[in-house]
């Protein structure tokens, strides 16, 4: 685990720690969190967020770093047929039950079929656990100030900004950037777009300036700002500016730019784990995401609450993965058929 990791999860820790057992006696807690991605994007703060949920009556969830796919890979090896071979199911299938972190660059991938095929019910949604919100940032020394300037500079010469994006064509990142482009008048096609495995290494590559532009998301770049990293954040990308260190940030809608990005953020399950015992991780997810030190943890880092679990979670994913279908569909990107 990298410095700023090993930081946040200490900082995380702290602000989480002393809180009363949660979790049912009758029902086993999970004994991990699997961050489908490289350390230090948004799949590694939802684990963080989650992790002390069963504490102190309980384990602290072990952290596994699975990339592969921005999720594809976990997802796929989860879903297999419980009759597929061992070694078709390595990781993620082995080694106790798991939770799973996701965001709605999951339903985006979902609603693509970028991961396989998905129904409703191939997965339990265990619990949402904070809504987060997409935005722009740039390197400290950047020429730019403001989105409009950005976006002038890229109407004027699109191949001189180049975007990193913690995923490839159609993933949340690249989405964003396309939005942006398309507010400037430039097609999503004449787009740079450098593609990295996750929001970490996205961040890493506008630190040392390969890439001029990160449409990334305000939990990830708010820790980074505290740890001191040179970035600018130009604008946030919600309809109401943000709590925390980024609350002097204006929205894009403030600068004349209508784009506005929510991400919901949360931890799902795979379909071999019981839906009684699925359920019952999801009420004391949701309790532990009310908990005002939960709370105070999500506001230092621009979350919004939002603790969502059983139906009205699942109806919400599905909702959002009609509308994440729609929106790609609307960039010429295939998208799943619907089951």
């Amino acid at each position: 685990m990298n410095t700023v990791c090993k930081r946040m999860a200490a900082w995380l820790c702290l602000a989480l720690a002393g809180h009363a057992p949660l979790a049912s006696a009758q029902v086993s807690p999970p004994t991990r969190c699997i961050v489908p991605a490289k350390a230090g994007g948004g799949f590694d703060l939802t684990c963080q967020l989650a992790r002390g949920a069963w504490q102190p009556a309980g384990p602290e969830l072990a952290m596994a770093y699975q990339p592969g796919g921005i999720g594809a890979l976990v997802y796929r090896e989860l879903t297999r047929p419980a009759s597929a071979p061992a070694a078709e199911r390595p990781s993620a299938a082995a080694g106790g039950p798991a939770l799973v972190a996701w965001s709605s660059g999951t339903l985006l991938n979902l609603a693509q079929g970028r991961f396989g095929r998905y129904h409703p019910g191939t997965l339990h949604w265990v619990a949402a656990l904070a809504l987060d919100h997409g935005v722009v940032a740039v390197h400290r020394d950047a020429p730019w100030r403001d989105l409009p300037a950005l976006l002038a500079a890229l109407k004027a010469n699109p191949s001189a900004v180049s975007f990193a994006a913690g995923g490839t064509i159609g993933s949340q990142d690249w989405m964003k950037a396309a939005l942006l482009a398309r507010a400037a008048g430039v097609s999503h096609k004449a787009m740079r777009v450098v593609a990295f495995e996750g929001g970490g290494d996205a961040v890493k590559a506008l630190q040392g300036r390969h890439v001029q532009v990160l449409c990334g998301d305000a939990a990830e770049l708010t820790r980074q700002l505290r740890d001191g990293l040179p970035l600018r954040v130009l604008a946030v990308l919600s309809d109401h500016r943000l709590s925390g260190p980024l609350a002097g940030v204006p929205t894009a809608r403030e600068q004349g730019v209508d784009v506005s990005w929510p991400i919901l953020r949360g931890v799902y399950a795979g379909p071999l784990t019981p839906a009684a015992t699925a359920a019952d991780w999801g009420r004391t997810l949701r309790a532990h995401a009310a908990r005002e030190d939960t709370l105070l943890a999500m506001r230092q880092l621009g979350l919004a609450p939002l603790a969502l679990d059983g139906p009205a979670l699942a109806q919400r994913v599905e909702d959002e993965i009609v509308r994440w279908r729609d929106l790609a569909r609307g960039f010429g990107l295939v998208a799943a058929t619907p089951p």
